[in-house]
C-alpha cells in the first residue's frame, strides 16, 4: 500500500475508534436492572441488547442512506425490540430511549490501543471525524472519550444535512481539511457508508472489521485490529 501521497486520513467515530456495541452494553445492562425488566417477561439482558442490537443495525443501515429519519430510527429501536420480545405495548417503559440517550455517550470504551494508534498517526498526518451520529450525543462521546485533541476538523453529518455515503461530506470535509482527493484516505467499520461512501467519491479507504465478516470483492483493504494501522500507514 503506496502512502507516500496521504496527508489527512479521516475516522469514523462509531465502530471504529468508540466502540458502539460495547458501550451500549453496558448501558443496556444498568437499564435493564433500573426497569426491572424481568418483571414484565424478558428472561435476561442478553437476550435484550442482543435483539436490540440486530435493530440498531438494521436501522443505522437505513438511517446512512436516508430511508428513514433520527426521530423514526429513535422511535424504533427498543419499541420493535420490545415488541420482538413478546412484551406488550402497555408495558413497554416510558422514556427508555431518552435514558439510553443520555447515559450510554458518557461510556468511554474504545476499541483496543485507540490511544495508541491515534497518537502515532498524529504525529504522520492531520487527522479529521467524519460521523453520521447525531450532535448532541457525539460531542458527549468524544469529549468523555478524551480523543477531541487528535482531531483538526470535526464533521458530524447532522450538522452538515447530509450522510456518509453522499459525495457532498466528503467533498465537505475536504473543503475544511483544506486537502484534495488523492491526499486523503477514509477508515471506518460500515462498507457502505464509510468505504463504498469514500471510493465513490474517489477517495482511498480502509475498512475496518474487527469482526473479521466476509470482505466484499470491492473493498480493498481491510484491517481487524486498530494496530494494523501503524504498519499500513
Amino acid at each position: 500500500m503506496n502512502t507516500k501521497h496521504y496527508r489527512h486520513i479521516f475516522f469514523d467515530l462509531d465502530h471504529t475508534i468508540w466502540d458502539f456495541d460495547k458501550n451500549a452494553e453496558e448501558t443496556l445492562q444498568e437499564l435493564f436492572v433500573i426497569h426491572e425488566l424481568d418483571k414484565i417477561g424478558l428472561s435476561s439482558a442478553d437476550a435484550f441488547i442482543e435483539t436490540y442490537t440486530r435493530n440498531n443495525h438494521s436501522l443505522w443501515a437505513q438511517y446512512h442512506v436516508g430511508k428513514i429519519t433520527k426521530d423514526y430510527l429513535r422511535e424504533a429501536r427498543f419499541r420493535t425490540t420490545f415488541l420482538d420480545l413478546g412484551v406488550q405495548p402497555d408495558l413497554i417503559p416510558v422514556g427508555f430511549e431518552d435514558e439510553y440517550v443520555k447515559l450510554c455517550p458518557t461510556k468511554t470504551n474504545l476499541f483496543p490501543d485507540a490511544h495508541e494508534v491515534l497518537t502515532y498517526l498524529k504525529g504522520k498526518y492531520t487527522m479529521h471525524l467524519i460521523s453520521n451520529g447525531f450532535k448532541e450525543s457525539t460531542e458527549i462521546k468524544i469529549a468523555g472519550s478524551n480523543i477531541s485533541h487528535y482531531f483538526d476538523q470535526i464533521i458530524i453529518s447532522e450538522a452538515v444535512g447530509v450522510n456518509k455515503p453522499d459525495k457532498a461530506i466528503f467533498e465537505h470535509a475536504l473543503g475544511l481539511a483544506g486537502a484534495v482527493k488523492d491526499e486523503g484516505i477514509m477508515i471506518g467499520d460500515s462498507i457502505e457508508a464509510d468505504i463504498r461512501g469514500a471510493l465513490n467519491f474517489g477517495m482511498d479507504a480502509i475498512y475496518f472489521n474487527p469482526a473479521q465478516l466476509s470482505k466484499p470483492d470491492d473493498v480493498p483493504v481491510q484491517i481487524n485490529n486498530l494496530k494494523e494501522l501503524m504498519e499500513l500507514l
